[in-house]
Order: structure tokens, then C-alpha cells, then sequence
């Protein structure tokens, strides 16, 4: 194998195709890159065996070949070279040659056969989706999976395909993150699946904000494969019943108000500089009539603070997590967020200001506090 390719160019594929090498394995090609020439296109894939992702890149490609070379080794010395062309080739012996500039390095490499072959993913069915809005969907639900074994399939989010609408949803038994986005395509199969959190970090760290070009998902049997840009990550999907979200989600409730997000986000987190992973403590709200009264009491000293609000919350004081309230409020989109509550054990609900608007919700479930 020979090729060369800009140094910058070779360094944000391995880079993203590293992500899901294994740092430790019995199998020392996992913890490798795979190098591939397709005809004008250099590929790199990385695997662990649960997530691998694939990238290509553009490389003047002088003799075809396969190899694996180690990814941590091979990261470092890139970021370390000069600007300038990379030139990378290898011989039978699997002795690799990696020069720029003035700079060379001898490495071995290990061979092609010995990495494990990617899944292959048997579309059943398939959407577009730009890519802007898919990273938004993700970065604004991922922060709700379950990080607990027990539940499995909660250590993901929910994929839901009705009416041409896609919905993501994760739970973690505490708190749940929902977004809605319309899609472009008309008459696709209703569908649902979840998607690991691992893989949807990969995602979400591949997608570009903003970007209006569509990145397309396919739905196997047993896998899924986000193609994004010239990036394919390809996951086991997770099987297993999950949470019917329709029913935790409460159909009535007895108080409406309405806020400034960065305002009420800003009072959140002063308060919430008592709390710490030694000493945790609920913030207490007390919800009245145009305004919302924040207190913190911990080992550490005591807070409070306020918070102009539009509405009567008929003296209701209810106790939250303060980080759960501040991973909604900090993913919402949009300016003004509508809270609605029920008691002081109901769940609260964070959504958009205008009723006819269901594009997130946030549920978060209330921590019991003392009586003053």
C-alpha cells in the first residue's frame, strides 16, 4: 500500500474513525485503524465490536493495499508532523513508512485479515434527516439515557417514525427528553428502534451544526447505520421493551407559568453553587403568583435567589434535582419555556411557550423536601 494525503485531512479521519477503537483488547487489531484503498478514496475504520465507525477521505492513492496500523501510535505521530503531504506506504513485511517534510517514521503494522469485518446492515427501511437537525435531536435527549445496567435498552434513546414525524426519546427513570422533528421524505413505514448512547455520541460528534445536508439512517434487523457526510457509523440496535412514554407523561395539569430560559437557567445555576457530588441538597422552588423563589442548603452555606415568571403557581413549593433541571433548561430550544405542574410530587413539565408547538418536552420527576 501507498498513498499520500494532506496532513490535516488525515488527521480528522483517524481521528474520528479512532473513536471507537478499543483501548484494551485480547485482539491487539482492535485497538488498530483499518487502512483501505477504494479507488481515489483512502477508508478508515475503527471498531470495538459494539460500534465502528468508517470514514473516507480523498488521497492520491499510488499502489492499492490493506493494513492495520495502531491508532494511538498513528494519532500522535500525525498530530506531531508539519503541514504538508503525508506519504504513507508499506511492504510485505508490514514494515510501514510514514514521511512529511523532514520527518519520518518506521512502524509495523499488522494484517487486514486479522481485523473483524463491520456488520453488515440488511436495510429494511430507511430516512433522510439534515444533518444540522439531527445533531440537535440528538444533543438535546442524550443527556437523559440510563446509564444503569438493569434496563438495558433505556441506556439508549427511542427512534419513533409516525406520519413522516421522527421522535427521539430517552429515559433514565428519573427524567425524560423528547424531541420532534418533521422529515423531509412523504409516505415512509411507520417504525421505531433504539439506538445505543454510544452510538449516538459518535453521531452527534460527527454531524455538523447548522449543516442542511442530509445524512441518511438505515434500519437492519439487528443493526443501524447513520451515513453522515463520508462517515458511516454503524451500531447492534438495542433490543427489549422500551418505556411507553405516552403514559408517563400526564395528560392534565393545574398550573401553567411561563419564563425566561436563560434567565431562569442563569437562576438555577447560582444557586446550584451549594451543591456539589459531597454535599447534595434539592433546590427548593416556591412557584407564586408572577414569581419564583429558588432556595439551596447545604454544608457548604446557603443561596437563594428569584425569578420573574408569568403566571400564578398558587404557592406550590416542590423540590428538583438541580442537575436534571439544568441539562432541560440548558437543551431547550427556543427563548421563553412553559413549565407545567400538578403537586408537589408530580412530575414537572418543561415545553415550548406556544401550545400548538410540541417539538421537546422535558419531564422531570420532584425530590421530597422537609417541610419548613
Amino acid at each position: 500500500m501507498k498513498f499520500q494525503c494532506e496532513r490535516s485531512i488525515l488527521l480528522n479521519a483517524v481521528t474520528i474513525a479512532s473513536r471507537t477503537v478499543a483501548v484494551k483488547s485480547t485482539l491487539s487489531a482492535l485497538e488498530g485503524l483499518l487502512f483501505e484503498t477504494e479507488r481515489d478514496d483512502l477508508v478508515i475504520t475503527g471498531y470495538n465490536l459494539k460500534t465502528g465507525i468508517r470514514t473516507k477521505v480523498s488521497a492520491d492513492i499510488r499502489e492499492e493495499g490493506r493494513l492495520v496500523l495502531n491508532a494511538k501510535l498513528l494519532a500522535d505521530i500525525i498530530r506531531k508532523l508539519p503541514e504538508g503531504q503525508v506519504t504513507v506506504s508499506s511492504n510485505p513485511d508490514m514494515l510501514v513508512k510514514l514521511t512529511c517534510g523532514m520527518s519520518y517514521f518506521e512502524i509495523i503494522g499488522t494484517a487486514a485479515d486479522d481485523f473483524p469485518e463491520l456488520p453488515a446492515v440488511e436495510v429494511e427501511n430507511s430516512f433522510r434527516i439534515a444533518e444540522g437537525k439531527l445533531q440537535s435531536m440528538i444533543s438535546q435527549t442524550l443527556f437523559a439515557i440510563s446509564t444503569n445496567d438493569i434496563r438495558p435498552v433505556h441506556t439508549g434513546s427511542l427512534f419513533e417514525i409516525e406520519n413522516s414525524r421522527l421522535t427521539v426519546v430517552s429515559v433514565d427513570g428519573y427524567r425524560l427528553a423528547l424531541r420532534r422533528e418533521n422529515l423531509q421524505e412523504e409516505a415512509l413505514r411507520p417504525c421505531s428502534f433504539v439506538v445505543p448512547g454510544a452510538a449516538l455520541t459518535e453521531a452527534e460528534k460527527v454531524s455538523r451544526p447548522d449543516s442542511e445536508e442530509l445524512s441518511r439512517i438505515s434500519l437492519g434487523s439487528k443493526h443501524i447505520m447513520f451515513s453522515i457526510g463520508d462517515t458511516e457509523i454503524i451500531s447492534r440496535r438495542l433490543e427489549g421493551e422500551f418505556l411507553d412514554y405516552h403514559k408517563s407523561i400526564p395528560s392534565v395539569h393545574s398550573i401553567d407559568v411561563y419564563a425566561d430560559r436563560r434567565v431562569l437557567l442563569n437562576v438555577f445555576e447560582r444557586v446550584s453553587l451549594m451543591i456539589s457530588e459531597k454535599y447534595k441538597s434539592p433546590v427548593r422552588c416556591c412557584f407564586d403568583d408572577g414569581i419564583l423563589k429558588l432556595a439551596t442548603a447545604t454544608a457548604i452555606g446557603k443561596a437563594t435567589d428569584e425569578c420573574d415568571i408569568q403566571g400564578d403557581g398558587k404557592h406550590l413549593e416542590i423540590g428538583f434535582n438541580n442537575r436534571y433541571m439544568l441539562d432541560a433548561l440548558r437543551a431547550a430550544p427556543g427563548d421563553r419555556v412553559n413549565i407545567q405542574l400538578t403537586n408537589a410530587i408530580g412530575p414537572a413539565i418543561i415545553c415550548p411557550e406556544k401550545p400548538e408547538d410540541d417539538s421537546y418536552l422535558y419531564l422531570i420527576l420532584p425530590v421530597r423536601i422537609r417541610t419548613e
